[in-house]
């Protein structure tokens, strides 16, 4: 079984490493090729700058992957897993506080490993390209916050999720289900109020014109907005983003100061339309559906197998304690729910065709559209070149160029 195991890791990590491949040599062969969408609206230094950007990320992207699967690996694999899983449970502590004490050590030391890259990534990558504009300070303090707030509630989910083990051993994969998709509800629902001004200024727009229209637009597509606000992105990077957040019928809309910069206001009310389009098509509703219903199974196979010797036997772990099953189980599901993860995809790009085609509905033209398309995608120097085969696996939206493409079907009014 072990080796089976084994055997479908390495295949699924071979087939990823021949995936970013494809998707490098297509770009070292069609990147200095400027796409008919972006004729006359991009010049060869800046397509070379977006090459080398994508290229770069690519770089550092592997080796990083590369460290963090041979660390797992060695972890698991090592006798290292099964030493600390003895160690921890040798207190003979409270099942709840030896789940606390079990994971978050592990928390913190994957955090601490993350740093050196997120520190290149951040200060080498971001900075040689002009996006990075954190200073060290800011850094450091978003990583503090991070970590606590990170504590805080991965402590009290999990203690509720091992509350609810002892008190239904039989039903507890459910109670557990219900436990995380309530947690996931309540989060969406205070972090624009509790977490994110923590980390970021939002003040109301400065163009009272631009509010008004967005507002009536939103009007239009029949969605309540309780507050159109701009976000301090440019303190942190040069990226930009709009996003609607809220429960319900009632919407908040933040929009980075770097898109209110680098767009006409066609542009941005072309993108707000998009993003109307997700919450009209209800997109949000049914992506939660299909996550919580793939959550749902995975945690009644959980449940299954936490109560059985498979896991242990399978990994050649003797007596595994409840939690170094945990691991396990955590690694195994990596494997078996990889395949799943183009099938998201393909998903979320037909959601996002579908938003596309109601924002040229509710804008009544598609220049817009294109034009912020066109400017999203150079100002953040995304990859005009995708590998097909790449982009089908990884990308949760469609291609700029094919999205180009398919806006060009709809006329004004």
């Amino acid at each position: 079984m072990l080796l089976l195991i084994l055997l479908a890791y390495a295949s699924m990590r071979a087939f990823d490493f021949t995936l970013d491949l494809f998707n490098y040599r297509h770009l070292k062969r069609y990147g200095h090729v400027i796409p008919e969408e972006f004729t006359g609206k991009l010049d060869e230094a800046l397509l070379r700058k977006t090459s080398a950007y994508t290229v770069d990320k690519m770089r550092f992207g592997l080796i990083e992957t590369v460290f963090d699967e041979l660390l797992i690996l060695i972890f698991i694999f090592s006798g290292l897993l099964a030493w600390y899983g003895s160690f921890i449970t040798s207190f003979n502590l409270h099942f709840i506080v030896t789940g606390i004490i079990f994971f978050l050590p592990l928390v913190y030391l994957n955090t601490l490993i993350g740093i050196p890259f997120a520190l290149y990534r951040t200060f080498k990558i971001e900075n040689k390209y002009g996006f990075n504009k954190m200073t060290m300070k800011l850094w450091i303090a978003d990583l503090a916050k991070s970590l606590l707030i990170s504590t805080i509630l991965f402590a009290l989910l999990i203690s509720a999720a091992l509350s609810l083990i002892l008190a239904s051993p039989a039903y507890w994969w459910l109670l557990v289900w219900l436990l995380f998709l309530l947690f996931s509800i309540f989060l969406m629902y205070i972090s624009p109020y509790v977490i994110e001004p923590l980390f970021n200024k939002y003040s109301p727009l400065d163009d009272e014109s631009l509010s008004s229209d967005i507002s009536a637009m939103m009007s239009k597509a029949g969605i309540k907005v309780s507050k159109v606000q701009k976000m301090d992105a440019s303190k942190r990077t040069g990226h930009s983003n709009a996003y609607f957040t809220g429960i319900g019928h009632v919407k908040r809309i933040v929009l980075f100061d770097t898109l209110l910069k680098q767009m006409e206001k066609n542009e941005i009310l072309a993108v707000l339309a998009h993003e109307a389009g997700h919450w009209k098509c209800r997109h949000i509703l049914k992506i939660l559906f299909i996550v919580e219903t793939g959550a749902l199974i995975m945690t009644y196979v959980a449940f299954k197998l936490l109560g059985s010797n498979i896991l242990s036997s399978a990994f050649l772990i003797q007596d595994a304690s409840f939690f170094t099953k945990l691991v396990l189980l955590g690694f195994a599901a990596s494997i078996f729910t990889w395949p799943f993860a183009p099938i998201f995809n393909m998903i979320s790009r037909r959601f996002e065709w579908q938003a596309d085609k109601f924002a040229c509905g509710l804008t009544g033209e598609n220049k817009g559209l294109a034009s912020a398309l066109v400017k999203l995608s150079l100002e953040n120097l995304s990859n005009l070149h995708p590998h097909p085969l790449y982009a089908k696996f990884h990308y949760s939206h469609p291609p700029v160029t094919e999205r180009l493409r398919y806006l060009k079907q709809f006329k004004a009014g």
